[in-house]
């Protein structure tokens, strides 16, 4: 039977876990200490009183889980904003769930079960995780078919709590979790849609979200675009133009689908039978190759929906031109340019790999330049130069009021190791930040420490944070956290998933 909503398994247990002696690489946590001043606690209650101002978030799409958790990017618009509220103000713990995987992506639908998509190190099969709430131990698994690598990424919550997935042999897959009599929990693919008859063989499914009507629509490495109704069985693809490569997500609103190829970003909806269609198309500065810190030669971002009057008025990139990073920020209904405007100025880093955050008129920009990823994607080049030290920051832009154009409103160089998340719960940005082991330092080394880190953004200063490991183990590799109901924040890593809760 499936779990009614809002029950969980068991208490709330604290559960300290040691797994450092058995590894090679020394690293300490810092579980259960204390994180902060009274200084950093009023300021938390601060910002906490700016919570409402950032407003209003895309829409809820019906066909989609929980707003803030039901995609890595917390809607299927990918404004990388949430609802819930995260650590609160008491003392901060931090534990680390080992799954000898890396866990990019932690959803968590109506019922409060955390589901995982991770690629364990060993064999590198995408498998699914049933995570318990309560501790964040995992009670059931489940391995895909092994595709392409950032087939082990993008996936989304349904309405129905399943995991929505494209695995490698080029099925759309609905994965169900189960509690059967005895108490024990299974995954089970509930709904299986095949879609080779419009993938070719060797192409791959990255990003998948719902439309409003409930088909799915899916994007592939070589850039063919499609939408799926796995009721009715029925494909509709559209391929994009030759040469042009998807190596991001793609986002849904109820004004169509934003995708962002590595050589421009376009807004598509469907025919009455589904048949995509091209509304309009924006082609940016790609520069003349991949940039250290980037997957793929072209824009880093999952194109985010935001805006002050729908939620959705307007779709943001960040490009990949040669002498900076510009935000770049088109409105929604026809394409027009809003604005282009260079970001990570103070950091000296021009590039990001990360969906921006986008609500209201604020869109927060992280930088990556430099990030030492251990692998990237089949096919993405070599990087020019070839390495560079891990730059950072995290830039602030707002939209003018009337619509024409934008401005900066802060920048600095703080080192984000994972996608941002704004909380209109608490007002706060929510990351980890991947400190220089020799402070004043860009270069990166095998025992940085990694710190969770609640940003004030009006000012972009860190208002409270936390160091929650040192050394690779705890590498957030610039994937994205989640807030879940009770305030935890969950973070996966190259090994598992970090929990970080207040008592």
């Amino acid at each position: 039977m499936a779990p009614t909503p809002g029950t969980r398994r068991g208490t709330h247990r604290r559960t300290a876990r040691s797994l450092l002696a058995a590894l090679a690489l020394a690293a300490t946590t810092t579980s259960g200490a204390t994180a902060t001043t009274a200084a950093a606690s009023t300021a938390t209650t601060d910002a906490s009183a700016t919570a409402g101002v950032f407003a209003p978030a895309p829409p809820h799409n019906p066909y989609a889980g929980p707003d803030g958790t039901a995609t890595m990017h917390g809607d299927t618009g990918s404004s990388d904003t949430t609802p819930l509220a995260g650590p609160g103000a008491g003392t901060w713990h931090s534990e680390r769930t080992a799954l000898a995987s890396a866990c990019p992506t932690v959803l968590v639908g109506a019922d409060g079960y955390p589901v995982a998509l991770c690629t364990p190190l060993f064999g590198q099969v995408p498998t699914v995780r049933l995570l318990d709430p309560d501790d964040g131990s995992s009670l059931a698994e489940l391995a895909l078919t092994k595709g392409s690598l950032l087939g082990g990424v993008y996936a989304y919550t349904d309405h129905q709590d399943r995991l929505v997935v494209a695995d490698g042999s080029r099925a759309l897959l609905r994965v169900g979790h189960h509690q059967d009599t005895d108490g024990s929990w299974r995954l089970t693919v509930d709904r299986r849609l095949s879609l080779t008859s419009a993938i070719p063989e060797g192409d791959a499914v990255t990003g998948l979200a719902p439309d409003w009507k409930g088909r799915v629509w899916f994007a592939t490495g070589n850039g063919v675009v499609g939408t799926a109704d796995d009721t009715t069985g029925t494909v509709r693809t559209l391929t994009l133009p030759a040469g042009e490569r998807v190596a991001n997500s793609i986002s849904t609103a109820p004004q169509g689908t934003a995708v962002t190829t590595t050589h421009a970003t376009y807004l598509l909806t469907a025919g009455a039978d589904g048949t995509p269609k091209i509304t309009w198309r924006k082609p940016y500065d790609r520069g003349t190759a991949r940039k250290p810190g980037l997957l793929s030669w072209g824009s880093g971002s999952t194109p985010t929906f935001f805006g002050p009057g729908t939620g959705t008025d307007y779709v943001a990139i960040v490009d990949n031109a040669d002498d900076a990073a510009h935000l770049e920020v088109y409105r929604t209904s026809d394409g027009a340019d809003v604005c282009r405007v260079p970001v990570l100025r103070a950091a000296a880093g021009p590039a990001s790999e990360n969906s921006p955050v986008g609500i209201g008129r604020s869109v927060f920009v992280a930088g990556t330049y430099g990030y030492p990823y251990p692998a990237v994607p089949e096919g993405a080049g070599d990087s020019v130069p070839a390495s560079a030290d891990f730059a950072g920051g995290l830039t602030r832009v707002d939209v003018r009021a009337d619509g024409t154009g934008c401005a900066p409103v802060w920048d600095n160089a703080l080192r984000s190791a994972a996608v941002p998340k704004l909380s209109t719960g608490d007002g706060l940005l929510h990351t980890v930040l991947r400190d220089p082991l020799i402070p004043g330092t860009k270069g990166t080394s095998l025992l940085d420490p990694f710190r969770y880190a609640q940003i004030d953004p009006a000012t972009g200063k860190v208002v409270r944070s936390k160091t929650v490991g040192v050394g690779s183990l705890f590498d957030t590799l610039q994937m994205a956290g989640t807030i879940t109901t009770d305030g935890t924040f969950l973070q996966g890593t190259v090994t598992g998933v970090l929990r970080i809760t207040a008592e």
